[in-house]
């Protein structure tokens, strides 16, 4: 146990080895979902169910494991939604190209992360952002998360034109459940209890199960299917075609979007950050977030990158790596213990959601609200990565508008260089983005 506590400074950043652990847990039971609904989305490509699913897997167990040891941060990695759907249903139902051919964009979207975080490009980027920006980030994810656990779990409910979202069915047993689980959760961070979000996961899937909310699965054990259907599969030469080229950039903009984003707001509510408001050695996390990508493409599953669910685990106390390395080794038991660790129930695991987004609102109170050229873009960035389910959205229309509020009202001397090249290809990317 000492290798442990040595290895990952568990001690040197106040927290324990059981903590840890438990943090991890937190975070799988948040996100074992995309087990099942990463291969599902997928599916509508054409790319088949189960091989699908241990893509996915295999993918979540490289890039979070290589996370916790290489990186040693408490963040988890697997495909991300969002580009999924972007794949299935617009790269390749909308527009005509194979899935193979997506797969080929990827794959280069990847290469070119490997060569602009090696280069130092990358992080150089991320630095030339703004504090006001970075906090605008940690709100809207916050609130984004938020909204997926109320949509999830039912309490929100997708509406009709006119009025978009309304309030869900509060007497079918799956809200209340839910809305049991968040005042449950609540309560016991009130209290201070250790390990409140995975408790109240656990107390709550139990129920559903007790009531016929959920099932218990038919099968505790599944030999997990061959992935030579999907596997290397991907048309590279394909995805050079010039008519390509918006979808190679659409994928390549969004994945560095989403993990900055997603990276900043994690480390921001871990603590991680250092007094410059950057996170130190960051060049770690965005090669393990590259590295997966590239892997992922070539087992035959979309774009990876650090999960916005991270933050439930770090909730629960989650500071190393090891909560990284827990995480990496219940998806590596997700391929034989599928049934198991998909039992859960959204009424379960969308609370946790709904109250980490909650806790995220704390940057808040450092928006400058009285300076336009600040409250602008941030606007921008918190309301539109909530309103159009698109963290990247958000973030692009953040870059572009700081730089033009703060030339309006005389301030350019604010902006970076690196802002200004950010500014420009979230101009390309709206230009160009297969929509």
């Amino acid at each position: 146990m000492s290798f442990l506590d040595n290895y990952f400074e568990i001690s040197k950043n106040g927290s324990t080895i059981s903590r840890e652990i438990m943090a991890g847990m937190t975070t799988f039971a948040t996100m074992a979902y995309i087990i099942i609904v990463n291969p599902k989305i997928l599916e509508a490509a054409g790319i088949p169910f189960g091989p699908s699913m241990v893509a996915t897997i295999i993918s979540a167990v490289f890039g979070t494991m290589a996370m916790g040891i290489y990186a040693k941060r408490p963040f988890a990695v697997a495909p991300y939604m969002g580009e999924n759907a972007f794949i299935a249903f617009t790269v390749v139902k909308v527009m005509g190209h194979t899935w193979q051919t997506a797969l080929g964009a990827i794959f280069f979207g990847g290469v070119l992360f490997i060569i602009f975080t090696v280069t130092g490009i990358r992080s150089w980027l991320i630095k030339a952002i703004p504090k006001s920006l970075k906090n605008a980030f940690v709100v809207g994810i916050g609130l984004f998360l938020a909204f997926i656990g109320l949509n999830t779990t039912g309490i929100v409910s997708i509406g009709v034109p006119g009025a978009p979202v309304h309030i869900g069915d509060l007497t079918s047993a799956p809200v209340l459940l839910a809305i049991g689980c968040f005042f449950l959760t609540a309560i016991l961070m009130a209290r201070k209890v250790n390990g409140a979000l995975i408790i109240g996961i656990l107390i709550t899937s139990c129920l559903a199960i007790g009531i016929g909310v959920a099932d218990l699965p038919q099968a505790f054990f599944s030999a997990p299917p061959s992935l030579e259907p999907i596997m290397f599969q991907l048309d590279i030469m394909g995805a050079l075609n010039w008519g390509f080229i918006s979808v190679i950039l659409t994928v390549f903009v969004l994945d560095f979007l989403d993990t900055m984003g997603t990276l900043y707001a994690v480390s921001h509510r871990a603590g991680l950050l250092d007094e410059n408001g950057d996170l130190p050695h960051i060049e770690r996390p965005l090669l393990v977030d590259a590295v997966t990508t590239v892997l992922a493409s070539l087992l035959g599953t979309t774009t990876t990158g650090v999960f916005v669910e991270s933050a439930t685990g770090i909730e629960a106390g989650g500071r190393t790596g090891l909560t990284a390395v827990t995480t990496a080794l219940l998806f590596l038991a997700a391929l034989f213990l599928a049934p198991i660790l998909t039992m859960i129930p959204a009424c379960a695991y969308g609370p946790s959601l709904i109250v980490v987004g909650m806790l995220m609102l704390a940057p808040c109170k450092e928006l400058e609200l009285d300076d336009i050229s600040e409250l602008v873009p941030a606007f921008l960035v918190i309301t539109l990565m909530s309103f159009t389910y698109n963290l990247g959205i958000g973030m692009t229309a953040g870059f572009i508008a700081y730089p033009l509020m703060k030339a309006v009202t005389g301030k350019l001397d604010q902006v970076s260089p690196g802002l200004w090249i950010l500014c420009v290809l979230s101009i390309t990317f709206f230009i160009t983005c297969p929509h």
